[in-house]
């Protein structure tokens, strides 16, 4: 990324205005190639219909006394809805692009999300199980960890999957429903 950035820095977008068709061309066919991948990948998520039960507790607010809730999916509905969070990402993203560049007048960011978004689409959770056909185990085990944050932290934040924690999520659940039923 420290290359890109000095790349696009260095490029003369007002003496050449030919080099700004450039760079908004390679910005949306970036897109356009992130879209297709992850279309790809839910394609392949359909064909393969995975309904095994997949069972765990959403980790709880830091700032909230209540637990987790329980989600019950299957593995086709988690990639899919994986695949969906991604591609609400790129949207995103090109909004947030598009606002700088058309709005603010910045060109950097038309270089550095030519690269970034293609990297993360071919490196996301989703393309290694479905593109790269790597084995879903350890850090590829559905519900996926979240990743680390900016200074390593919350990186071990992540869905529980144990018995236990499940069991309990399911008798806060069920008393909670009775207390409505009442």
């Amino acid at each position: 990324m420290q290359g890109a950035m000095q790349v696009a820095k260095r490029i003369p977008f007002e003496e050449e205005p030919q080099y700004l068709l450039y760079a908004r061309v390679a910005y949306v066919s970036a897109q356009v190639i992130c879209l297709l991948i992850n279309y790809f990948i839910s394609l392949k998520i359909k064909k393969a219909n995975d309904l095994t039960v997949l069972k765990y507790v959403t980790p709880k607010s830091p700032m909230s006394q209540e637990p987790g809730e329980l989600v019950t999916t299957t593995h086709r509905d988690y990639d899919l809805a994986e695949v969906s969070k991604a591609m609400r990402g790129i949207y995103m993203g090109m909004a947030m692009v598009a606002g700088m560049h058309f709005y603010f007048g910045y060109t950097n960011p038309l270089i550095i999300q030519s690269i970034l978004p293609v990297k993360n689409a071919l490196e996301s959770n989703e393309a290694k199980i479905w593109l790269w056909g790597q084995p879903t185990t350890t850090d590829l085990k559905r519900p996926f960890k979240a990743p680390a944050g900016p200074f390593g932290m919350g990186g071990n934040a992540g869905p529980a999957t144990d018995a236990a924690s499940i069991k309990e999520a399911e008798k806060a659940g069920g008393v909670k429903g009775a207390k409505k039923a009442e």
